[in-house]
């Protein structure tokens, strides 16, 4: 599978991770703490993406990847279910005469055909009725800014998600349980239903969604150097137009950003 990549931190680190394989492609997004973790959300988010990779090719589904990836990691890092850090998981796995997607978490997976498109993509956490996600973008959009109220609401939320956390009825993300793994959105599509494919963490999903530019099936074909432009414009247009999330509230001025581009799946 030939494999079109590029990241952009946020900061000064970033927590995206893209792995590929002879079959699959893998891009996990390390969440953000705002409040102290273990471990740093990047090395998370790398070992998980080793050892999904050491795996997905060979195992009967990619939930049976993922499951053994996230017991191997938590052993690996001494992880506990009360400080752990979490992590986004998209993988594409082309085999034979058919496409395996899969998606924990709110990283998506774009894909299609020259005739039609369509995304997989995780909503359960972004549906949880929690009201500091309103009250923080309703304060970005009044031009409030990211000021220190700003990040005790963005802890707030954090504290107010992990009681849904891999739980029944909330919403399930990578972090310390295996048995999340099964919780993931999967697809399999045949050959003739998927000719190409964009896995995107949400850092760089938002604002191309937004700007409606350039379409996915255009970004697919990019290469490496084509990707890294794009989110360099991405970056600077946070920067120049939107410095204070009034435009596109968001949690950060800057996300990590990370696109894989498979423009021929098979």
């Amino acid at each position: 599978m030939k494999v079109h990549t590029a990241t952009l931190a946020g900061g000064q680190s970033n927590a995206d991770r893209v792995f590929v394989t002879d079959h699959s492609v893998i891009v996990l997004d390390g969440a953000t703490a705002f409040e102290p973790v273990d471990v740093d959300p990047g090395t998370y988010a790398g070992t998980l993406g080793k050892a999904i990779a050491e795996r997905v090719d060979q195992a009967p589904d990619i939930a049976t990847a993922v499951t053994e990836a996230i017991r191997a990691t938590s052993a690996a890092l001494h992880l506990n279910n009360t400080a752990s850090p979490s992590s986004t998981v998209t993988v594409l796995r082309a085999r034979d005469d058919h496409a395996d997607l899969y998606a924990l978490g709110d990283s998506s997976i774009y894909y299609g055909t020259a005739r039609q498109s369509a995304q997989l993509t995780d909503t359960r956490l972004a549906a949880l009725p929690l009201t500091e996600r309103g009250r923080y973008k309703a304060a970005l959009t009044a031009g409030a800014g990211y000021n220190d109220e700003h990040r005790e609401t963005l802890a707030a939320l954090q504290r107010a998600q992990r009681l849904y956390r891999n739980v029944r009825g909330g919403y399930w993300i990578a972090e310390t349980n295996p048995d999340a793994a099964r919780q993931g959105f999967t697809v399999t599509l045949p050959a003739g239903q998927i000719e190409w494919a964009v896995l995107a963490t949400d850092g760089a999903a938002d604002l191309i969604c937004h700007h409606e530019r350039p379409r996915w099936p255009e970004i697919a074909r990019y290469d490496d150097a084509a990707l890294s432009e794009l989110l360099d414009r991405l970056h600077q247009w946070e920067d120049d137009a939107d410095p204070h999330g009034q435009l596109l509230p968001r949690s950060k001025r800057h996300d990590d950003k990370t696109v894989a581009a498979v423009p021929a799946v098979f």
